[in-house]
This record gives structure tokens, C-alpha cells and sequence, in this order.
């Protein structure tokens, strides 16, 4: 079963992923900050990753996806970077920094199940 990492400084927003994740039979884990998810990647490196645009000033979620693409085995996990804001450039630099897709808030069952199946995981109805 795939593993996802919930990246988000919201519990609604975590725990309605969660429950869609669940949808598509997959286990996951909730960290509240970027700094919370990195310590979660080196505890174990999940298959998948949602990240919030916004986590904190302290550490971004630019720099979490910089740092993350230079830790051991941090190349393989999809990272899908979720956004209110259809800003052009900040999506570039998601793009730039290791995001593989980039999902629009609020998302639902359908437009999460698009871009899973868009990163290429297999099994997504």
C-alpha cells in the first residue's frame, strides 16, 4: 500500500486528504510544517507527498523541496504542490524546486485522483 505524507498547517484541510487518500487505498501520515515533514522524510520516506504552498517562514515549501530532492532517496517520492493561488510564477518555481504536479485548492476526490494518476501511480480510479 502507498504511503502519502500530508503537508499542511491546516487539520481540515490534513484530515479531508487523509480521507480521500483512504479513497484511493492509501496510508498516510500529517505533518504541520515543512520543518515536521522533513524530520517525517528521514524517518521514512513516503511514496507520495502533498505540500501546502504556505508552511512557515522558517522553512518554506520551496526550501523543503529543495532539501528534500538532496536526501538520500528523497528523488523518488512524488511531490504534489497544493495552491490557492494560480500565481505563474510561484508554480514555476514549484516546478523548478521538485514539485511533479501541482493540485488547486479545494481539491476533491476527482481533481486528487487526476493528478495522482498524472504522476503515475498506478491503480488510481
Amino acid at each position: 500500500m502507498r504511503h502519502c505524507l500530508i503537508v499542511d498547517d491546516s487539520d481540515v484541510v490534513r484530515k479531508v486528504a487523509k480521507r480521500l487518500l483512504e479513497e484511493f487505498h492509501m496510508t498516510s501520515t500529517e505533518a504541520e510544517s515543512a520543518a515536521d515533514a522533513m524530520e517525517a522524510c528521514r524517518r521514512a520516506m513516503p511514496d507520495v507527498i502533498l505540500l501546502d504552498w504556505h508552511t512557515s517562514p522558517a522553512m518554506t515549501s520551496h526550501d523543503f523541496m529543495s532539501l528534500l530532492r538532496h536526501t538520500p532517496g528523497g528523488d523518488q517520492p512524488i511531490v504534489i504542490y497544493c495552491t490557492t493561488d494560480n500565481d505563474h510564477g510561484d508554480i514555476t518555481r514549484a516546478r523548478q524546486n521538485g514539485a511533479n504536479e501541482i493540485l488547486m485548492k479545494p481539491f476533491d476526490k476527482e481533481s486528487m485522483g487526476k493528478k495522482l494518476r498524472a504522476a503515475g501511480l498506478d491503480g488510481i480510479v
